[in-house]
């Protein structure tokens, strides 16, 4: 029998250390060393001569076959539109998200849309009996779903082999133990070699496999980094319990874009396919009050509109306050020095809170003259055109820059009745005339401004 021996692993980044350490000194992270005990490694001379079956077959580029594989379509437009057109055969994905968001509740909806299908839904944290609850609360109606309450990777391996489904759910990756393995459920060393021997599964079999993943305070995926390189797919949803809406976002894809999003409402009946999340955005934004702009984002292929929102109040601390919720912090840095360097407005003794109303986190750099917009609409306490879309990206020199797909954006706008799209100079040579609404070319931020007010 093989010696155990002990050692400690960070349970953030994997770092192993043969005694414990406080702080990680690869990631930084706090009291994150747990005991693992493994096994002794085997000498090489009592493994036994290297057998001949284990050699890899070798091919050529054209031996191998091009032919695009069919997807598996969920019956959830929005879903599908995250994944790329449906679920990709033999492909294993990772959905990740707060707890109570409604993963579950989406991984049993998708059963409800694989209609004919036959899945395997094994799960690790609930009863059959709970399953079956939530599948009649849902209406979740497919003969061909079974279910599976189990955490042993060995058990759940072999269901996979003698059942062959397409499609595989694993719920949750936090709670399956590999029985070879020493530690506990949830560690490193259970997460990452889980999750290797169900990718392998995926890819030998053709089944698709979805892994359910928990997170961590910071809301970043729990286990090893390694667990995002190794699947083909990471889901991120995300939103409030408290709140009706959530997004359900792509973090990679290796069989579609990224930048997809998916927008559902949480209602008693499970989620609901939010189909103009535009609309959704501005439902209920305020009219005549300072500090709201409505700017146009791209989310992958999808362009909506949110509304930028700005606070500014004198401070009463030494150091005032920069704050932003679904806006990048460093950008609104940089948007307050060109405003004081360019327009002569300085804010050093305000306090700055900027919001993208609705939840949504906005990446694109086109949003900037909206987001500085809304912050002079706020100091200056003038209301911003409440008809009026602003789209422009700024530079350092105050210019506004040439803005990505700006066509998509004026069609949102005119499809949701608005009556003014300010864009940036450079766009306007690209595009024609736009009937129902006014286009407005600037080429610079004090010209943004003023159009906007």
């Amino acid at each position: 029998m093989a010696k155990q021996r002990v050692r400690f692993v960070c349970q953030k980044c994997g770092a192993s250390s043969p005694r414990w350490l406080g702080k990680c000194p690869e990631c930084g992270a706090w009291e994150s060393y747990v005991e693992e005990a493994t096994a002794a490694p085997v000498p090489a001379k009592a493994r036994g001569a290297r057998s001949e079956a284990t050699s890899a077959d070798i091919m050529t580029l054209d031996q191998v076959t091009g032919a695009e594989e069919a997807r598996i379509v969920t019956g959830i437009a929005e879903f599908d539109r995250v994944l790329g057109g449906g679920i990709m055969t033999g492909s294993i994905i990772l959905v990740g998200g707060d707890p109570g968001v409604g993963k579950s509740t989406l991984m049993a909806q998708m059963c409800s849309g694989l209609g004919g299908r036959s899945i395997l839904y094994v799960t690790g944290e609930e009863s059959l009996r709970q399953i079956k609850l939530r599948a009649e609360r849902l209406g979740v109606d497919n003969p061909g779903l079974r279910l599976m309450a189990e955490t042993n990777l060995d058990l759940i391996t072999s269901a996979l082999r003698a059942v062959s489904p397409d499609v595989a759910i694993i719920d949750s990756i936090q709670t399956t133990y590999n029985p070879t393995i020493e530690s506990a459920p949830g560690s490193v060393g259970q997460v990452r070699e889980c999750t290797a021997v169900l990718m392998h599964l995926a890819k030998t079999t053709g089944i698709s496999i979805f892994i359910v993943g928990h997170v961590t305070k910071e809301g970043t995926i729990a286990g090893p980094k390694v667990l995002e390189h190794m699947v083909d797919t990471v889901l991120q949803f995300e939103g409030e319990r408290t709140h009706l809406y959530r997004i359900l976002r792509t973090a990679k894809n290796r069989y579609g874009s990224t930048n997809e999003i998916g927008v559902f409402e949480m209602g008693e009946r499970g989620l609901m396919e939010v189909t103009n999340p535009s609309s959704v955005f501005l439902s209920e934004r305020s009219y005549g009050s300072s500090g709201s702009v409505i700017t146009a984002t791209l989310e992958g292929t999808r362009p909506i509109l949110v509304e930028a929102q700005a606070l500014v109040t004198p401070s009463n601390y030494g150091v005032p306050q920069r704050t932003a919720t679904g806006f990048d912090y460093k950008r609104l840095q940089m948007l307050l020095a060109v405003l004081e360097k360019r327009l002569g407005i300085g804010m050093g003794q305000y306090d700055v809170f900027v919001n993208i109303a609705g939840g949504v986190r906005v990446d694109d750099p086109a949003v900037d003259l909206a987001v500085a917009g809304a912050i002079v609409s706020s100091f200056r306490d003038i209301p911003a055109d409440s008809g009026t879309v602003v789209v422009g990206e700024i530079g350092l020199g105050g210019e506004i820059r040439t803005a990505a797909q700006v066509e998509q954006r004026i069609a949102e706008a005119a499809k949701l009745g608005f009556k003014t799209f300010v864009l940036p100079a450079s766009n306007m040579s690209k595009i024609g005339r736009r009937g129902g609404i006014e286009l407005r070319g600037v080429a610079a931020v004090a010209a943004g401004i003023d159009a906007i007010l």
